[in-house]
Parts: C-alpha cells; structure tokens; sequence
C-alpha cells in the first residue's frame, strides 16, 4: 500500500513495487493534492500500470480498511512545503499530516492477530496471473504491517559546520517541520508498541514529476518561457538535492531491509549545492542566460539542508548515485516532454 500515490515521489515508489513484481495499492486523496491537474494525471498513469490497483481514500476522514491487505505501508502522502504551512496552512499540515498518519498508524495496529499467509504471497509478490495468489497454509506471519514513513530534512532546521546526522536534536522552523517532527513521534510511539516502522528523512527531492511550487520546477518553466528565475533571497542557502530515482531506491531497501522498529535513516545526497550554483548548472544544461528575479526569503527556510548518509549505506546499502547535472537534464526534459505532449493535445 503506498499513500500519496498521486503524488511526485508516491507515484515512482508504486510504479517501483510493481515494477518489481509486488501488488500494489495506490492511494491517494486527489481533491487534497496541491497540484489536482498534475495529480490527476499522474494518477491515471500509475493506475494503468499492471499490478496496481487504485484507491481514493482522504486517511484524515475516511475509513482505513485497505490496510488490512497490506504487508508494507509506505505512507507518502502529506500536506507538504514549508512556505505554504504558515498562516492559514498551518491547520491543512496539521490535518493532512498529524492526524492522517495518527489515523493510519491507529489502523495499521488493529491488526493485532497473526494470519495464515495462503491468501497472499508472504513477500506481496504477485504468484500468478494478475488477481491469482499464491498458497502457503501452513504458514503464520504477524498481521501488522511493516509501515514506512515519509519525514523530511526540515525537522534538522539548519545545518551548521558538519551534514546532520539521524541522532541530531530536533529544531523545526516552520509549521510544516513540526508537522513532521509530530509525524515521527506518533511513529515512535507505534513503534514502541509493537508496530514495525521506519522514518525515512528525505532531502531535497527534485526530478520528473516534480511539483509546480517547488524550486527547480518553478526554475525550468520559467526558463523554457524566457521568464528570469524567481530565488527567494539571495540564491546562496544550500541544499542536498536528491534525485527522485535515489529515493525510490533507498524506499525500496528499506521495505526489504530488517531494521530496528522507529529507526530514522537520512535519504539525502552528501553534497550540500549552493541555489546559485544548481540555477547555474540548470541554465547551462538549457544552454540560456541565467536571470533572476529575487523574492523574499521564506520564514522558516533552513539555510543549509546537508545528510550525512552514512546510517543509509550501512542498513541499506544505499548511496545516491546520480548528480546533480545529470539529475537536472532528466528533470529538463519531463519538463520539455510534458510541453510537447500539451502541444499534441
């Protein structure tokens, strides 16, 4: 089960699990999503896919009884940015953060029994044609699932001479940070009582699919339409930019992986790049004059987002292998696909 399926990372995660031979359920609230246009069509196409079958479900409101055919739960789905969480975005962060993952840990501890597994292939691997399951009946496994959660570098706040390790305090700047930080409290409580789950702190995720509000997706469009580049500030905070196929990859490890119940891991690049620098990188792939057009900075921004990756590499055997270049180039050119298949239309 992947929550925020619609989404930028949910949906390359369930095409990912399905991908690799596991049903999956998508589930996404598409009216809640930021983005609804963009959400709506990446939805369509994950929902295609073999292997998936789709679900709207607002886990804020709505009953969580699809939790009862899951093995994995990767919950992805959340009100993100931390420049919309001020003011009136506090309560939709608080709601569709906070009280979503309560409800669906809430759900996910129900399952309190062990089951026999001759319903469903103990892996989630699908034995047959679509729909066909395999049978094990002597078989036994608990009934709760493994449940990872999606966190963010924002609860480090800003780092200062060294990357943040996973054992750092805590310093939330923003609304959408302590949304988050509250997010791997319940996590730890579950996990405390007999929930398997893992928080995963993602850093900076940028590639295809991208949001519109976020930087380089803001960057390229206006880019591509001869617009400058709106910064907010000066372009000098710096960030772990990782690429969204790194993501995935460490998603996947973890779900496979046999780790301490409540663990966090950094899922972030070890590189802390520069704005400036990347908008640099990113025109000179566009092969256009970079012009910027300087906004406000925004209250609560972490001048510097920077992972120290290391508890990744030695739980999961995880590294983020693409660079930021060549991250961009494949961002680029969703971008410019998109472009031309709206020109089609």
């Amino acid at each position: 089960m992947v929550t925020g399926a619609a989404g930028f990372v949910g949906s390359h995660v369930a095409e990912a699990f399905a991908d690799a031979g596991h049903e999956v359920l998508a589930v996404d609230a598409l009216a809640r999503s930021p983005a609804p246009e963009l959400a709506r069509r990446t939805w369509e196409q994950v929902t295609a896919r073999p292997g998936v079958t789709g679900l709207e479900v607002d886990l804020a409101v709505d009953g969580l009884d699809a939790v009862a055919a899951a093995d994995v739960v990767v919950h992805l789905a959340g009100r993100p940015g931390v420049r919309s969480s001020w003011g009136a975005g506090r309560a939709a962060a608080e709601r569709d953060n906070v009280l979503a993952t309560g409800r669906l840990l809430a759900a996910c501890m129900e399952r309190s029994v062990l089951r026999g597994v001759g319903d469903r292939p103990p892996t989630g691997k699908r034995s047959g044609p679509r729909g066909v399951r395999g049978r094990t009946p002597t078989r036994k496994r608990p009934a709760r699932p493994l449940v990872i959660v999606a966190s963010s570098s924002s609860v480090y706040g800003s780092a200062g001479h060294r990357p943040h390790r996973e054992d750092d305090p805590l310093n939330p700047a923003s609304p959408y940070a302590v949304s988050k930080v509250e997010v791997e409290r319940l996590a730890g409580l579950a996990a405390r009582d007999g929930l398997r789950t893992v928080l995963l702190r993602y850093f900076s995720v940028y590639g295809p699919r991208q949001r519109p509000d976020m930087a380089f997706h803001r960057f390229v469009e206006a880019a591509l339409d001869g617009r400058p580049l709106p910064v907010f500030g000066d372009g000098r905070r710096s960030r772990s930019f990782t690429h969204v196929e790194d993501v995935v990859a460490a998603t996947l490890a973890a779900a496979g992986a046999d780790l301490p119940p409540g663990i966090a891991v950094n899922v972030g690049h070890p590189e802390a790049v520069a704005v400036r620098s990347a908008i640099g990188m990113l025109t000179g792939v566009l092969g256009v004059r970079p012009e910027i057009r300087r906004e406000a900075p925004v209250a609560g921004d972490a001048a510097r987002t920077w992972a120290d990756p290391g508890r990744a590499e030695r739980l999961l055997g995880w590294t983020a292998r693409t660079g930021l270049a060549e991250g961009l180039a494949d961002q680029i050119a969703w971008h410019r696909a998109l472009r031309a298949r709206e020109v089609r239309v």
